[in-house]
């Protein structure tokens, strides 16, 4: 590690105050790295200042603030994203497209040792699914800009604040969207924020594209075989054809882009092509989590296991 490196400790995170972006603050810290977070104007910062995080103020579409914030700092790590909008102005075009060149820009500008973009799994495939294939701009963009950078690639995420499973089990029963036998790599929002804190550390990962996942991709029938074995009670799979989904979904798509982008992820999941190859994550971070292990996990966090 340089010397550089040594002498501007602090980790900057933009995108501290969303769900993935505060566990990884949380990663750090227990790790012993000092925090510095980037906070636009109407976020909170009251619980990051309580753990002792060095807020700064700053837009991703201000070039100035991120100039600002990257003062003495050594590495960064974004998790921010504007395609699901926390604020009026927040879009693909303006946070995830021209906000991420700025802040890739300014890392340029700072010549920052590290930078850590949450990218996701099968973006260089996905060249029809607008919000996966931006992900791939920004790595080219990274890699063109001479930055040192890391771009991990996690599948679908397991837990956290939007889950999409609890209310189904409960019900004893899981609902796929289309094609139910179909593997999808998926894997615990914990664990890609435990890797995206690691990576800052992390020399041999440098100019990487590093897929995540668990051991193992799994269809929809395979979670409903794990969950009824690690519930003792079985998962009833109901599965809604996908050729009214994807008629459903056209018809809409006509009138709203985000009903269009949808239907684009959802058959890119169909196609089998979002399977993680997961070689680089063992190598760099140690033992890939197993599927059994992962839903054990989630299904205790979601109170429906016993501990």
């Amino acid at each position: 590690m340089s010397d550089q490196h040594q002498a501007r400790t602090a980790t900057l995170v933009v995108g501290a105050t969303g769900d993935l972006g505060g566990r990884v603050v949380r990663e750090l810290l227990a790790s012993g790295n000092p925090v510095r977070a980037l906070v636009r104007d109407e976020s909170d910062p009251t619980a990051l200042v309580a753990r002792g995080v060095d807020v700064v103020r700053g837009d991703l579409l201000d070039p100035a603030s991120l100039d600002r914030a990257l003062d003495g700092v050594g590495a960064l790590i974004t998790t921010a994203q504007g395609y699901m909008p926390r604020r009026k102005g927040d879009s693909l075009a303006a946070v995830d497209d021209r906000g991420n060149r700025n802040l890739v820009d300014a890392a340029r500008r700072a010549r920052l040792d590290q930078f850590v973009f949450t990218s996701v799994l099968g973006a260089d495939k996905a060249r029809g699914v607008p919000q996966f294939w931006q992900k791939k701009l920004i790595e080219d963009h990274l890699e063109a800009s001479g930055v040192p950078f890391v771009a991990l690639r996690p599948g679908a995420f397991i837990g956290g604040a939007h889950d999409y499973w609890a209310r189904d089990l409960k019900k004893g029963r899981l609902t796929a969207l289309g094609k139910a036998e179909v593997p999808v790599s998926s894997v615990h929002i914990d664990d890609v924020a435990r890797y995206l804190a690691r990576a800052v550390e992390e020399p041999q990962a440098l100019g990487r594209r590093i897929d995540i996942g668990m051991d193992r991709a799994l269809s929809f029938k395979d979670l409903a075989e794990i969950f009824s074995r690690l519930l003792d009670q079985p998962i009833k799979l109901r599965t809604i054809p996908w050729t009214p989904v994807n008629t459903a979904m056209a018809l809409g798509g006509v009138l709203s882009p985000r009903i269009r982008d949808f239907r684009a992820m959802l058959a890119f999941f169909a196609s089998g092509q979002s399977v993680a190859n997961t070689a680089q994550q063992a190598e760099l971070f140690g033992s890939v989590p197993t599927a059994e292990e992962t839903l054990h996990r989630y299904l205790r966090e979601a109170g429906l296991r016993a501990p």
